[in-house]
């Protein structure tokens, strides 16, 4: 099953084509207009309860095509989004060269503003110095709260996979900033439910760029695996339902500018489509 965001803020189930969606919305408990926890992280923490509902009326629901609403985030007030820096040998490489062994070129995690979230559709560029660049990445939302969470037990914790473009200002200074202007994280075009990926290492990571292929590798090449990103973060702050994890950027990343088109695809998750307004 897959679930979206749309319109305002309504909760969608995607048809099996990734052609149509179907509006849920009336089988929550309680939908509100987005702000605070609202219903998307209460979802998130109390799926198995409501997934019989969901998959009933999906079996029985119509669906309207995708090109009659407006597809947003699915991930709705995040306490926090994670990201990864130096999660693929490749990119460390590119960004620093072969010869750089430092704490630049060492696994960690930092955050982005969660204000930076958009869904599918158009980014606007600040007006800034410096070239701002795409990042494509595999990406999960947490599903229960956890601490200290064990290796073995995290998958447990994700809840289901998306896309998400890390947007980035090259520059010195702190990275959350840079990574952090409004809508420099793009996440869709849904959430792909953890029990549809029996295998998150298999899921190949591919971004286009006006049509030419910028970025292209397995979800397992990373340094870091999902779990241990899992149980890393874990050990510092707390996850709670509703939070997104990104797992760090593959190589090719490039420099982005107005009319540019990003298409960034995972296999079976979709497509995230994005034009730089």
């Amino acid at each position: 099953m897959r679930l979206a965001l749309f319109d305002a803020n309504r909760l969608g189930i995607i048809d099996d084509t990734s052609s149509g969606i179907a509006d849920a919305t009336a089988l929550l408990p309680e939908h509100s207009d987005g702000l605070g926890a609202g219903f998307w992280v209460r979802l998130c923490r109390d799926f198995e309860g409501l997934q019989p509902r969901l998959r009933e009326f999906a079996e029985r629901a119509s669906f309207r095509p995708l090109s009659e609403v407006t597809l947003r985030a699915p991930a709705l007030n995040p306490t926090k989004v994670v990201g990864a820096a130096g999660n693929y040998t490749a990119h460390i490489e590119e960004m620093l060269g072969p010869e750089v062994d430092d704490w630049r070129s060492q696994f960690d995690v930092f955050l982005k503003a969660p204000s930076s979230i958009t869904g599918p559709g158009e980014v606007t560029l600040p007006d800034v110095e410096g070239e701002i660049h795409y990042e494509c990445e595999l990406a999960f939302v947490i599903g229960k709260q956890g601490s200290k969470i064990p290796e073995a037990e995290a998958l447990q914790y994700v809840r289901g996979w998306t896309i998400l473009l890390d947007i980035t200002l090259r520059g010195m200074g702190d990275r959350s900033r840079r990574k952090s202007y409004d809508g420099f994280t793009p996440i869709g075009p849904w959430l792909t439910l953890s029990e549809e990926v029996p295998a998150w290492q298999d899921l190949e990571i591919h971004m286009e760029l006006n049509g030419a292929t910028k970025q292209q590798v397995r979800a397992g090449d990373m340094i870091v695996s999902v779990p241990e990103i899992i149980q890393r973060v874990s050990t510092v702050m707390t996850l709670l339902p509703g939070d997104v994890i990104s797992t760090g950027s593959p190589p090719g990343v490039g420099k982005i500018q107005r009319g540019d088109r990003i298409d960034a695809t995972i296999s079976g998750l979709g497509t995230l489509e994005v034009t730089i307004a």
